[in-house]
């Protein structure tokens, strides 16, 4: 049974990963410019092994108990990338205990930027990427008036953190819109502008399974896949009193 799993993932990654270049070549753009980040929420280790031993090497992760339990069981080469709110009382566990954290996709505000800068520095780690998260609907995020605001003092004045560019999760229900993505791209353009960096140096983490096609035909440079890949997930059930 688990290698039949193992062989169904290897296949919806490579069907995804079809879909992610069909879609950047309709447009002309280079799809090696396009990350896919295999999220894995609720997924067991078994399957993530599947799309690790099907060459994928960048995976992402939602809570930090979940990623640091996963990262301790699976090989170092492995990408880690947390996405969505950090508390800050998990920051540390999160820096100390997954050694190959590549990015922070959620810092969404000036507190929590300032608490992964003195970290990063009293573990002398090396600096740590990190993408601002934009609320372009109904989700958690910097409010879009005020993302230049957090990309410049992420950039200025926490010299632990690399500022790599912005995300957004989109509607509650993790679908997108058109104007979801073009709220972030017009932030994109506001960023740079005030940064004085070119806008292919700002990454663009949007598109999930639902959306990421349209979102890298709007110019995401990273797409965040789950169910796509690993299939529906399946959180635990509440007990109820008999």
């Amino acid at each position: 049974m688990a290698a039949a799993a193992e062989i169904n993932v290897a296949a919806a990654l490579r069907s995804v990963l079809h879909r992610v270049r069909t879609a950047a070549e309709k447009l002309d753009r280079d799809p090696n410019r396009v990350r896919v980040i295999a999220v894995s929420k609720t997924k067991p280790i078994t399957l993530i092994r599947g799309v690790y031993d099907a060459g994928h090497r960048c995976f992402g992760e939602n809570y930090v108990q979940e990623i640091v339990e996963k990262a301790n069981q699976l090989p170092e080469d492995i990408e880690w990338h947390f996405i969505g709110h950090l508390q800050t009382n998990k920051v540390k566990a999160l820096l100390s205990s997954v050694p190959n954290l590549a990015m922070v996709h959620g810092v969404d505000n000036e507190k929590l930027a300032n608490h992964l800068d003195r970290a990063i520095s009293s573990m002398e780690r090396k600096p740590l990427k990190v993408l601002v998260q934009v609320n372009t609907s109904a989700k958690s995020g910097v409010d879009p008036s005020d993302c230049v605001a957090l990309a410049k003092h992420v950039k200025l004045d926490c010299p632990n953190l690399e500022f790599c560019g912005l995300m957004t999760i989109g509607m509650p229900d993790y679908t997108s819109t058109p104007e979801n993505f073009m709220t972030l791209l017009n932030c994109q353009t506001a960023v740079c502008k005030a940064l004085g960096i070119p806008e292919e140096h700002c990454e663009l983490s949007m598109g999930m399974s639902g959306d990421f096609e349209l979102a890298i035909e709007m110019g995401s440079t990273i797409v965040r896949i789950g169910s796509t890949i690993f299939g529906p997930r399946e959180y635990p059930k509440k007990q109820t009193n008999a």
